[in-house]
């Protein structure tokens, strides 16, 4: 029997907010609403996806207190939206239910939703695809007849670029089903308990958003596809806390300076037969980031980068042979990013040219290079903060990009493919997003004003119709002012005041934190501020900062915590807090919290132990404790190998100053997080149980994500509990 952990645990306390009577107290109500709706977003239009031939919008949406996701067409002509089909339809009356591997792919794409979490059309818009407790339907959009194909347990299905075929994946298998014939053939056959094909490995879905295993060719003749080998890789076992009885669910996961899966692509023939295996120098660059195959006058391309991501090259892959040709090599002392918004390169039709993204001056940019890979020109300049690519207009020879030059808001811009300035086809702040199609845009507006739509615009940003939402109003917009430091360097911040909040009076502060790599937490988007009125609204200034190591403030304001996650991270946040204190006086900073979930209840943890000085409380949800133990793709891009830098791993290790935790540390965690694992907050636990601090663990049923949201509810209580008793001294 191994030894009881040492723990400290906490029991649940009586909701604050519980009136006499029992009824619910308003405070309570307004965040019960807000889990309920998932911050006033379900019943908004999800995926919207122009038809081929331009007449309408094909897209998702649940209820507003349902995330349920049904299938809907708008017709932009006359306005009018029908329900094409509903999960209900298909399971007759029963419950959804998913595989452990299906499950494990929608906690890497961060989808709670339900229902159909996605869709495809066919090329000529005729048929839909969708998957339903892995089970494929066709669905003719005329007749709305729905067929389902043979065989359960399916991932990832896709139509064949002809609408002929449907590619999925079961059984750690590629197949292809004949739609003529509904008959189903296995193309590969050699997977087994640690080998796989068809679908990617753990790091590229959760740490390169590449969520592919395989990938159609232009003609529907043959199929590039992934296999992976993961017999090398570390297993890991999460049991069921409640179910003892039960086996426990293994992963492999490839924490830090420990071996990856082995990946490589190979080509086969739709109808199966031999793999012309991909030929490159794997050793030197083991991880396959970016694969497309699109363009019939352009060959399969894919972006390779070294383990330390300081090096990647783009190959142009010959589907004959299998060999590989160098279009272009970056570089980065530090470490590459890749761009996770778009699949880049784009190629023009011709074949002649594409459109590729690069930090290498300094900044996010678009560019566009011939097809040896040699640089034409920069679409994009260094100033204007590329986001993402939408599409590209070859008619009117423009691109569609979404970037702004306020680092906290994303707009639509347009920019010639042959060079010069570029015009913005939205205003208004906020966060505007668009998918393009047929010459003309759907266009997704989150306006800091708090309006919200869905609409059909031309390709010169003139309206064209809009799409119903039925989500509700939020009950009140929140009092967030977006701001920047007067400080060198200025971070942007922003505050939220209570709603009956009173000139004159000093408030205790929360500190909403995430202070890491990949995440923005102060944006124009004031929905996104709903959880921090709640909390403003118990009495509290509340408070995000974008210091260092966050992103869309160009490379070297990003790589500056290159070796150590915690120190700059932690100065800029108090700095930030001080130089708001100077300008803002209702803030006390003799009354500060920190609060943050993943990375930011990493900096949380970090916060309260080692600047106790400064934060009187935190609150680490999901903290990642020890780097070793976390994965190799992410950890390693930003502290390197821990046999190589140790020290690196040291300075920026929970652990090592366990001892020095003198304020109320309350930690949070899914038992069953896979991603970041429960033995995180338990090694912190251990290492502050045995150096004699006391601390409060709450743990909780469930993984990375909370989504439920009773479990949402209940958790806030919490910890707005925890702060009033430790900010304000409430009982």
């Amino acid at each position: 029997m191994s030894p009881l952990p040492r723990l400290l645990l906490i029991t649940c306390a009586a909701p604050l907010f519980a009136c006499a009577t029992g009824a619910e107290d308003a405070n309570l109500r307004f965040f019960r609403d807000l889990a309920e709706t998932r911050n006033y977003t379900l019943g908004r239009p999800v995926s919207p996806k122009l038809t081929p031939d331009g007449a309408s919008v094909i897209f998702l949406r649940a209820a507003p207190r349902n995330p349920t996701l049904r299938l809907y067409e708008f017709t932009i002509a006359t306005g009018e939206e029908r329900e094409l089909l509903s999960p209900g339809q298909l399971l007759g009356g029963g419950e959804e239910k998913l595989t452990a591997e299906e499950k494990a792919r929608r906690e890497r794409q961060r989808q709670s939703m339900r229902g159909f979490t996605s869709f495809l059309l066919s090329r000529d818009g005729a048929r839909l695809l969708v998957l339903l407790s892995g089970r494929v339907y066709v669905v003719e959009r005329a007749s709305l007849k729905f067929t389902e194909l043979p065989g359960e347990n399916w991932i990832d299905p896709r139509f064949s670029p002809d609408g002929k075929f449907v590619a999925a994946v079961k059984n750690r298998e590629l197949h292809v089903i004949d739609l003529a014939t509904s008959q189903p053939a296995q193309i590969t056959r050699d997977a087994s308990a640690t080998v796989a094909n068809g679908v990617s490995e753990f790091v590229a879905q959760e740490e390169m958003k590449r969520n592919e295993g395989y990938w159609w060719s232009p003609d529907a003749t043959q199929l590039l596809y992934q296999q992976t080998d993961e017999s090398s890789v570390e297993t890991r076992y999460i049991a069921n806390a409640l179910r003892p009885e039960e086996k426990p669910a293994s992963f492999a996961y490839p924490k830090a300076g420990s071996p990856n899966a082995v990946v490589r692509l190979g080509l086969v023939p739709r109808t199966g037969g031999s793999t012309r295996w991909v030929k490159w120098d794997a050793a030197k660059y083991p991880y396959v980031a970016r694969v497309d195959w699109v363009n019939p006058n352009a060959p399969p391309t894919i972006l390779v980068q070294n383990r330390e991501q300081t090096e990647q090259a783009l190959l142009a892959v010959d589907p004959v042979t299998g060999g590989t040709t160098e279009l272009l090599r970056e570089t980065d002392s530090a470490w590459l990013n890749l761009d996770y918004e778009a699949e880049l390169p784009v190629w023009l039709k011709d074949g002649s040219r594409f459109v590729w993204s690069t930090e290498r001056r300094g900044s996010w940019q678009l560019e566009l290079r011939d097809a040896s890979g040699k640089l034409v020109r920069e679409l994009t300049p260094i100033t204007f903060s590329y986001r993402e690519f939408v599409g590209l207009d070859e008619a009117s020879g423009n691109l569609i990009v979404r970037g702004s030059l306020d680092p906290r808001e994303v707009h639509l811009w347009r920019f010639p493919l042959a060079g010069g300035p570029g015009s913005p086809l939205t205003r208004d702040s906020g966060h505007h997003n668009a998918v393009l199609g047929a010459r003309r845009l759907v266009h997704t507006y989150d306006h800091f004003t708090g309006k919200y739509g869905v609409r059909v615009i031309d390709i010169a940003g003139q309206p064209m119709a809009a799409l119903r939402t039925t989500a509700e109003a939020p009950p009140r917009r929140p009092t967030t002012e977006l701001t920047r430091t007067k400080s060198a360097p200025a971070f942007d911040a922003a505050i939220t005041r209570p709603q009956n909040f009173e000139p004159g009076k000093k408030y205790p502060v929360i500190l909403q934190v995430y202070a890491g790599p990949t995440v923005k937490r102060v944006n124009a988007v004031i929905r996104d501020y709903l959880p921090d009125q709640w909390m403003a609204d118990q009495g509290y200034i509340v408070v995000r900062i974008d210091g260092r190591g966050t992103p869309w403030h160009g490379r070297d304001w990003e790589r500056v915590i290159k070796f150590n996650f915690i120190d700059t991270a932690l100065n800029d946040q108090i700095a930030g807090l001080q130089a708001l204190a100077a300008h803002y006086p209702e803030i006390d900073l003799s009354r500060v919290g920190v609060t943050g979930w993943s990375f930011g209840g990493y900096f949380s943890a970090m916060a309260t132990i080692r600047r106790g000085d400064f934060f009187r409380a935190g609150v680490a949800g999901a903290p990642v404790i020890t780097w070793e133990n976390y994965d190799t793709h992410y950890t390693e891009r930003y502290l390197g190998l821990p046999q190589s830098n140790p020290e690196a791993y040291r300075v920026s290790n929970v652990t090592t100053y366990a001892d020095e935790l003198r304020r109320p540390l309350m930690l949070i965690h899914g038992l069953t997080d896979d991603n970041v694992y429960f033995q995180h907050t338990l090694q912190l636990a251990d290492a502050l149980f045995m150096a004699g601090k006391p601390y409060e663990l709450l743990p909780m049923l469930g993984t990375h994500m909370v989504s439920d949201p009773v479990v949402k509810l209940r958790q806030q209580q919490r910890i707005i509990e925890f702060f009033n008793l430790n900010l304000k001294g409430a009982p």
